[in-house]
């Protein structure tokens, strides 16, 4: 048997194409166009979440081809698949967002499904969207093929009057319109020139935050996460993925190999440094889930606290992530980071080298003020805080990069429900100092676990950021900035303590402690407990009423399923 063969007989392909009872299977393989060579190569799934749904999936097929060229030019036979995305850009404030985290799900399901059926041996995935990006982690680590993720690219930053503009603004300036402080003219302006480009969201929002985690878990290559969506060299990036899976196939580097312990706390370092999406707090517990690791909000939490604020990176900040990549790129912020003391250097990556032999070349950039010496920072702790009290047992989120102040006090204004806060903020229908309460949106209550963007960029819009707080046991954009506390836990649906408030209770939050308290008794909350009734919500069919009956609580990550701590055996060992 020679050496080719002597691979594809410890791969999972070998089940669909190798023996004489496979003939039936071999024949619709030359039905599209294999050769027999190609038929016995080691098969690659190239999965991309290409779609026309928004800028950030438009580019994707582009990008899939590269790395179907890259895989074919190794001797490895490349076999494209797409899956879903659901785009929160266009999801959100409305019913919609609702679909959005349990995408995440979908995807990496869709995604494990499709290389099971098909007994594929490695994936290249391709995805630049919020919950696109983890779910095709999740899919990698699951399976535990060797796999490369690629980033689709950042969009290029808007120009409205001079000045750089982001989507960002455009939901701020709903906020401003609503008050008269913005013509009908100037926002129709803004809105048709925010976005020029394909490409993910250009600030360090969600989609930004995952594709430079992707880098510092190792499950990406070098500068890959870094480059817009227009940029020539994403072609390069992709073909050179496609090249370097083989490398991992005959060495059996896989997933789980890469995402450890250290590898998450890596991410979540990353996170916290550059003033990244809460939603992290949420897709690093559910990576790590696929790998049968236990990493918490809380976990995440430590690191954040730990970690310093050093990129000076939209929503919070002044850059976007072009800028970012011009600066030097994800390794120029590892590169600080690791110098002094926090990033974990040893931990394997997908080059086959560590994170510290990765960086052994790179130079910190001193000619540039994106990203700060890591011992200079913007902030001495991280952008983001995990907080934890009598209103959140299971904690909750908060980002602190560019805020001003980190205390606030004052009496809650409750809502069941996005859309009945969304009615009062545009009516201006609260007050100065209220802290207000969205409930009923998280993962179970929602179901789905919505964003609250457009609620928290027309408090903003309107000037009063600073003057009230807003907590939920929902999610927000990574583009949302204020005095906002997510994933608050227990949630309303399961009786969590968010569900008890009344209008005039008396909330702490103290993002310098990491605390979020009601000024209650724990005699008044348990005899308010007695009193609490589950409220129903719509989804009873579909697929949202079935993820209402798997979805675990945000604290771990809103998982669906026991993850690989429960696994007798993976896929890729089939």
């Amino acid at each position: 048997m020679d050496a080719k063969n002597t691979l594809k007989s410890r791969l999972p392909s070998r089940h669909a194409t190798e023996g004489a009872e496979r003939a039936p299977h071999r024949s619709f393989y030359y039905a599209m166009g294999l050769t027999e060579e190609q038929i016995h190569q080691p098969f690659v799934g190239v999965a991309s979440c290409w779609n026309e749904a928004a800028p950030c999936n438009i580019a994707l097929m582009r990008q899939a081809q590269a790395a179907k060229k890259g895989v074919a030019s190794v001797g490895c036979t490349p076999r494209e698949f797409c899956t879903i995305t659901v785009t929160d850009g266009i999801a959100m404030g409305h019913a919609g967002m609702k679909a959005s985290l349990p995408s995440r799900e979908v995807i990496a399901d869709s995604v494990e499904l499709t290389m099971r059926g098909h007994a594929y041996d490695a994936l290249i995935g391709i995805a630049g969207c919020d919950k696109s990006q983890p779910g095709m982690m999740m899919a990698m680590c699951r399976l535990n093929v060797p796999s490369i993720y690629i980033y689709g690219g950042s969009i290029m930053p808007g120009t409205f009057k001079g000045k750089q503009v982001t989507v960002q603004d455009v939901y701020e300036a709903v906020g401003k319109h609503s008050v008269g402080e913005m013509s009908d003219e100037d926002l129709l302006e803004l809105e048709q020139n925010a976005c020029p480009s394909a490409g993910a969201c250009g600030a360090q929002f969600t989609a930004n935050t995952m594709a430079t985690v992707s880098e510092a878990i190792g499950l990406a290559l070098p500068y890959s996460a870094g480059a817009p969506a227009p940029y020539d060299m994403r072609d390069r990036f992709c073909a050179l993925a496609g090249e370097m899976i083989k490398d991992l196939i005959v060495k059996n580097i896989r997933p789980r190999d890469i995402v450890t312990r250290k590898a998450l706390e890596n991410a979540a370092a990353v996170v916290s440094a550059t003033g990244g999406s809460t939603n992290a707090a949420l897709h690093l517990p559910a990576i790590a889930h696929e790998c049968g690791i236990e990493f918490t909000l809380f976990d995440v939490a430590e690191i954040f606290k730990k970690t310093p604020y050093i990129a000076d990176l939209k929503p919070g900040g002044r850059y976007v992530a072009k800028d970012m990549f011009e600066a030097g790129g994800v390794p120029n912020l590892m590169k600080t980071m690791l110098e002094h003391g926090y990033l974990h250097g040893d931990c394997m990556t997908v080059t086959g080298r560590t994170i510290a032999e990765n960086l052994a070349n790179v130079k910190f950039n001193p000619d540039q003020d994106v990203v700060r010496p890591a011992n200079k920072p913007l902030l001495a702790t991280g952008g983001v805080v995990g907080l934890k009290g009598n209103l959140a047992p299971e904690g909750g989120i908060v980002k602190v990069a560019g805020m001003k102040t980190l205390k606030f006090t004052g009496p809650a204004r409750c809502f069941d429900g996005e859309e009945a806060c969304f009615e009062a903020v545009k009516k201006q229908d609260y007050k100065d100092g209220d802290v207000l309460v969205i409930r009923y949106e998280g993962p179970k209550g929602g179901p789905g676990m919505r964003e609250m963007l457009s609620t928290t960029a027309a408090i903003y819009g309107q000037g009063r950021g600073e003057t009230v707080a807003l907590i939920t046991d929902g999610r927000f954009s990574g583009a949302t900035r204020g005095f906002c506390v997510g994933h608050v836990g227990p949630e309303a649906a399961v009786g969590g303590p968010i569900g008890l408030l009344r209008d005039g209770d008396i909330i702490e939050i103290d993002a310098t402690t990491g605390t979020l308290n009601v000024k209650l008794s724990d005699a008044e909350l348990a005899e308010r407990k007695k009193s609490w009734k589950p409220r129903e919500n719509d989804a009873t069919s579909g697929y949202l009423w079935k993820y209402a009956q798997q979805v675990g609580p945000a604290v771990d990550g809103a998982v669906t399923h026991p993850g690989g701590a429960a696994e007798k055996e993976c896929y890729a060992d089939s």
